[in-house]
């Protein structure tokens, strides 16, 4: 099979990689090549025998070149100094460090899943596609590579990309199996930190102090601690206006925060993903035996008040709420929400304090969180586009440079002096009041939204650090800077949790049978797993949706999954 060949190929160069690299320079082999997609006649060779669609030398386009593309701009991303996405530092730095000159066809709020409206609105219009794309969604990235407007890009990944950007990808291949098709690679993986969404149990470490408790590792010790939060008035105010856990049910059994998909875990499955079964096939989480013990738990734990009787209506931002207001001992989610949002609990509530903990052990021994994918979309490169290559000249440098803020490069402290920190009597500071005009961060303008992240580095570098061990690398400062104690130790926790992530194993783009019944299928299985964890329908009520489930495409869908499954991974 044409996949199996290709991907048998595709791994064995990206793990020869690193024991031959001494015989290639960052930029690839030294044999010349045509440049995949060029429209020049004449091919420049530049540094290391490399072809370039342009003339090329000293690391940079001269004359400079264009290249299109499009951008998704988040709330997270700020700017000063009159800049815009389209004219800014990052901008002006690709054309000085580079010769590329990067023009935005348009660009669009990632609010509402505006960005994602506009560019189907592109593709079904057959408006021009951008040179180059980065796109951070699954379906969407999948079906850009099924118009037919984007190239095949691993011939292109083993000429042109960099050691360092290939064993970054090379920590987990998988990455590479929602943009595969037959004859090839049609997406490049964008690495995220490992690790980075992982759950862990954040609990109010007065409220154990003040009752006398110890942090509890089965299900059964946090339900004795849920109980005494509930009924042991934890504030000391006098009055029964306590909960046990935060949840947000409204969306998802398995949000990012205030998650409930730990409880299912404990049960050996995640819900509402397809888990790795013991005999290698995926499985759909929701339909385990296991579920149905987690839902029976979760409807024990309403039924004498531990969670709030809302839940099923909360999101996340309201469930989280619950926990910074003082009213929940327990809520769980990604290590990061130490600082956002529940670091609010501390300012609204004088002398709280929170800790993280792993999360618990069912009756069987076993811990299951759900897990973090280390990619979060792909780069796509336009058939047409005059410069393909372009993409890596620039991509590489981040990855060799900005990834671990090399020592003496000009990440050495971070993307921008004046913008996300800046030199104070020589010594780098973060401080929003010590940055003329206030820090913004300049890596999320880059083309795949972070600059470069290599997916263990993060996490490895604050472990360190939460041992007591000094810095060594720049990473590894840049941290200590920003880490807090209570940082490093929810950080160690979730480290020293990571046998316990299950990730989601179906990565591809949904099957034929999912686009016509999956919607459907995923509406029942909440409604009806809400209502048992109300009380509303009996727990046997699980069986039969199981049967449901099945019959009604659930099955096929079953096939169609492991289909896909079998022909990325053999």
């Amino acid at each position: 099979m044409k996949t199996k060949v290709w991907r048998n190929h595709l791994l064995l160069s990206m793990s020869m990689v690193l024991a031959f690299g001494a015989a290639c320079s960052n930029s690839g082999p030294a044999d010349p090549a045509p440049v995949p997609g060029s429209t020049n006649n004449e091919q420049e060779v530049g540094e290391g025998g490399i072809s370039y669609s342009a003339p090329f030398a000293d690391g940079k386009y001269d004359p400079p070149i264009d290249m299109t593309t499009v951008a998704a701009v988040s709330p997270s991303m700020t700017f000063k100094n009159g800049e815009t996405m389209e004219n800014n530092v990052h901008t002006e730095w690709a054309l000085e460090r580079f010769g590329i000159n990067l023009n935005y066809l348009w660009t669009s709020t990632t609010q509402n899943t505006a960005f994602n409206t506009r560019m189907r609105l592109a593709l079904s219009a057959n408006e021009k596609m951008p040179d180059v794309l980065a796109i951070d969604d699954v379906q969407l990235a999948n079906d850009l590579i099924d118009s037919g407007k984007f190239m095949e890009v691993g011939e292109m990944w083993e000429r042109y990309a960099s050691d360092a950007y290939k064993q970054a990808v090379n920590e987990d291949p998988t990455m590479w199996y929602p943009f595969m098709r037959e004859d090839g690679a049609y997406g490049i993986p964008i690495p995220e930190y490992s690790w980075n969404n992982d759950t862990v149990l954040f609990i109010r470490q007065d409220w154990l102090d003040n009752l006398g408790l110890e942090a509890p590792e089965t299900l059964d010790e946090l339900e004795a601690v849920m109980d005494a939060f509930v009924t042991q008035d934890p504030d000391g105010n006098g009055q029964a206006d306590t909960y046990g856990l935060a949840l947000g049910m409204r969306d998802s059994l398995k949000p990012a925060q205030a998650t409930a998909s730990w409880v299912f875990g404990a049960y050996g499955t995640i819900p509402q993903q397809w888990n790795l079964a013991e005999d290698g096939s995926l499985a759909y989480g929701s339909i385990q035996p296991g579920a149905k013990d987690a839902l029976q738990k979760l409807n024990e734990w309403v039924s004498k008040g531990y969670i709030h009787r809302e839940a099923g209506l909360h999101d996340e931002t309201k469930a989280a709420e619950l926990f910074t207001s003082g009213r929940a001992g327990i809520i769980a989610g990604p290590y990061w929400m130490d600082r956002t949002p529940l670091k609010d609990l501390m300012v609204n509530v004088e002398g709280a304090s929170f800790q993280a903990y792993p999360v618990p052990t069912g009756p069987d021994g076993q811990a299951g969180r759900q897990g973090t994918l280390n990619f979060r979309g792909a780069v796509l490169i336009n058939k047409d586009a005059p410069h393909p290559e372009a993409f890596f000249v620039y991509q590489n440098y981040l990855f060799d440079n900005f990834a671990t803020l090399q020592e003496g490069s000009e990440f050495e402290y971070q993307f921008a002096e004046g913008y996300d920190y800046v030199l104070v009597d020589g010594e780098a500071s973060y401080d929003t009041n010590d940055i003329p005009g206030g820090r913004v961060i300049p890596q999320k303008y880059t083309i795949t939204y972070e600059g470069a992240r290599i997916p263990s580095s993060a996490m490895e570098a604050l472990g360190w650090l939460a041992e007591g061990n000094e810095p060594r690398n720049n990473l590894e400062r840049y941290h200590s800077r920003f880490s807090d104690e209570t940082r490093l130790q929810v950080a160690n926790v979730n480290l020293n949790s990571r046998e316990a992530s299950m990730p989601e194993r179906f990565t591809g783009a949904p099957t034929r049978t999912m686009k016509s019944r999956g919607e459907y299928l995923n509406t029942q299985e909440l409604e009806t797993f809400i209502k048992i964890i109300y009380g509303e329908l009996p727990i046997d009520e699980f069986d039969r949706f199981v049967e449901t489930w099945k019959s009604s495409a659930g099955d096929t869908i079953t096939e169609e999954v492991n289909e896909w499954y079998n022909a990325v991974k053999e």
